[in-house]
């Protein structure tokens, strides 16, 4: 649970910043940390031994420095987050990840700045911190995961408004210039075309009972239980969705009320999808679907050959795909203004042999 604190809790505080940086090309100083990850799990920690040796402060920002600690919190925070260990990674690995989180930490002094005059209004802090609540069981498992990644409520509603402030900073400069047009997304659609091709889909949604793993015989008793007491509750015509948000166990449930959007065969666990493509659209299955997840209840309400969406169909999903690369554009300019009229010293090495840029 508390990596997936640490996961919804990096997504709710990026303010986009991660998303403005990790979304752009990568100059040759600043490594994709995901690929730092995936190469440390692969050496299986070969160089877990290594050290680094980092000065305080690790840098200073028109005047502000950003601490050592800071840094290597962060750091750790994201590994965390992304389920690996510092101790996975060597030397090198290590202070790859440290340029790219400094980075990003420098991008979030600058906006800072810009954002300080913004007023956040209460009703939004407190609309995204419910968002955020509701992934969880309940406010209790809410704020104990929280203690365990050692914040305080009022921490993480400060660290969320200064989100939030720096989120409308940010959409203020991209305001009246993303637009783009149907003419847009129609020369991107025939250039592209191949990419809307889809294999079989199969649209539903379920109700998960979770089991923990080595569950007892009674803990899958008790799950498949519940499983055939929704069985019956859907049967007898509540609606799925309902019932979904108010039983389901599986994070996210009660905003989307179960529905899992359309899915090809191998995006599920096999017993799932062999479940789901078996059943007929309008369909809640007869008994309840046993995963390593818990068990499931599923209603298809729906069901696509496979083939290649028509322009119209794919329209708006390539307009909205357009408008956000034009917004990483328009702020990575932005960006690397503030950059420019900043003053901005890093007391991290340079790297000795620069990787090539990630494309």
């Amino acid at each position: 649970m508390t990596k997936r604190f640490l996961t919804l809790l990096s997504i709710s505080l990026s303010a986009g910043l991660v998303q403005a940086q990790t979304s752009a090309p990568k100059s040759s100083g600043s490594p994709d940390l995901n690929k730092v990850i995936s190469s440390a799990v692969s050496s299986k920690g070969s160089s877990s031994t290594s050290s680094v040796a980092l000065k305080d402060p690790v840098a200073v920002v028109n005047g502000e420095k950003i601490s050592k600690a800071d840094l290597e919190k962060n750091f750790s925070d994201a590994l965390a987050a992304s389920g690996a260990n510092v101790a996975t990674l060597n030397a090198d690995q290590k202070m790859q990840g440290y340029r790219q989180i400094l980075d990003g930490m420098i991008m979030e002094k600058l906006v800072d700045k810009q954002a300080a005059a913004i007023q956040v209004d209460k009703a939004d802090v407190d609309a995204q911190l419910a968002k955020i609540k509701s992934q969880f069981p309940s406010e209790e498992v809410f704020l104990g995961e929280m203690k365990k990644s050692g914040l305080t409520l009022e921490q993480f509603t400060a660290n969320l408004t200064r989100s939030i402030r720096q989120q409308k900073w940010m959409q203020s400069q991209v305001q009246g210039k993303d637009s783009v047009t149907e003419a847009d997304a129609k020369k991107f659609y025939d250039a592209n075309t191949k990419e809307f091709t889809n294999p079989d889909l199969v649209k539903a949604s379920h109700i998960l009972f979770r089991t923990p793993e080595n569950a007892t015989p009674e803990q899958q008793k008790v799950a498949e239980n519940k499983a055939k007491s929704a069985i019956v509750r859907a049967n007898k015509g509540e609606p799925f969705d309902k019932l979904a948000s108010e039983l389901s166990e599986e994070p996210g449930a009660a905003q989307r009320g179960g529905d899992l959007g359309y899915f090809p065969k191998d995006r599920m666990v096999p017993e799932f999808a062999t479940a789901a493509f078996a059943q007929k659209p309008g369909t809640v299955s007869a008994t309840p679907v046993k995963t390593k997840f818990g068990y499931h209840v599923i209603k298809v309400t729906d069901k696509k050959p496979a083939g290649t969406a028509t322009f119209e169909e794919a329209k708006a999903q390539i307009l909205q795909f357009l408008q956000a690369q034009k917004r990483r554009e328009i702020f990575r300019g932005v960006m690397q203004e503030l950059r420019q009229g900043a003053k901005i010293e890093s007391n991290l090495p340079a790297p000795t042999n620069p990787p090539a840029p990630v494309n």
